[in-house]
């Protein structure tokens, strides 16, 4: 039963009246024109009221083109649409000279030229970083040289010294020692080289103490022939640090040195 009395309700409610007049909606007048929409069964409900909305035919943009206040196409966006191998200038807001203009021709040499010498100014202060960079700092130029006193070293005996991370022998001979020195054959040496031509005064013997064999550091005043002896394989040299029996092929090395006073040694 509340089914049906609740269709008949609505059926009331949707059914227009036949006597009441419809209302019609229209737009731009109330001449009825073309403009004016057909009746809706709902306006004549209070419960249904939906509000009407307008549209406008024309365009909001103005017809004519020329009064129109929207910019241009700018040059440089013309430009990129249409590429043209013809060069323009813009002479709005730059000046443009002639080329070759005399009146701007020192400007134009003083400019070139700065640059110039700014550019062999950094290639010549690349070039000095690089080569001063290959040079041997201070504290290397330091070690390079070493001086050693004399005057405490008796005859007969041998000093040792570091020299460039190596041990340098200093031996003061005596008369003895050198008369020995200079009475060996040459050709009995395995590397021949006289002993005048090892020493600058035949006093002061000066050799690095490094073994020509291993690298190894030989013993002062000892082995068979009164110099010096390696215990790593049985080196042994004479009194002018020439090897004279053992594995070792080579004499010790002289360093360079020179003799700043009497008793004042310069080696390096």
């Amino acid at each position: 039963m509340l089914r049906v009395a609740a269709r008949r309700l609505s059926s009331s409610l949707w059914r227009p009246s036949t006597s009441s007049a419809v209302p019609r909606l229209t737009v731009g007048g109330d001449d009825g024109g073309a403009n004016s929409f057909g009746s809706c069964p709902f306006d004549s409900h209070p419960l249904f009221h939906f509000p009407s909305r307008g549209f406008a035919s024309d365009s909001i943009s103005p017809k004519d083109e020329s009064s129109s206040s929207i910019p241009q196409v700018s040059a440089t966006k013309a430009a990129i649409k249409n590429p043209s191998s013809k060069i323009v200038y813009d002479e709005h807001n730059h000046e443009r000279y002639p080329p070759g203009d005399p009146s701007k021709r020192a400007f134009a040499y003083f400019v070139l030229t700065g640059g110039r010498f700014v550019y062999a100014s950094l290639l010549r202060l690349l070039v000095l970083k690089f080569i001063l960079s290959m040079s041997a700092s201070k504290d290397v130029l330091a070690l390079a040289s070493l001086e050693v006193d004399l005057s405490t070293i008796e005859p007969g005996t041998t000093v040792t010294v570091k020299w460039r991370g190596k041990p340098v022998f200093i031996r003061r001979r005596t008369k003895e020692d050198v008369k020995l020195a200079n009475s060996v054959e040459l050709g009995s040496l395995r590397d021949p080289q006289e002993d005048s031509v090892r020493v600058k005064n035949p006093e002061w013997l000066i050799v690095i103490g490094v073994c020509t064999h291993l690298g190894c550091i030989p013993l002062p005043n000892a082995g068979d022939f009164g110099g010096w002896f390696c215990p790593c394989h049985g080196s042994h040299y004479d009194i002018s640090g020439r090897i004279r029996k053992g594995p070792a092929p080579y004499n010790l090395e002289v360093p360079t040195y020179t003799f700043l006073e009497e008793n004042k040694l310069l080696i390096g």
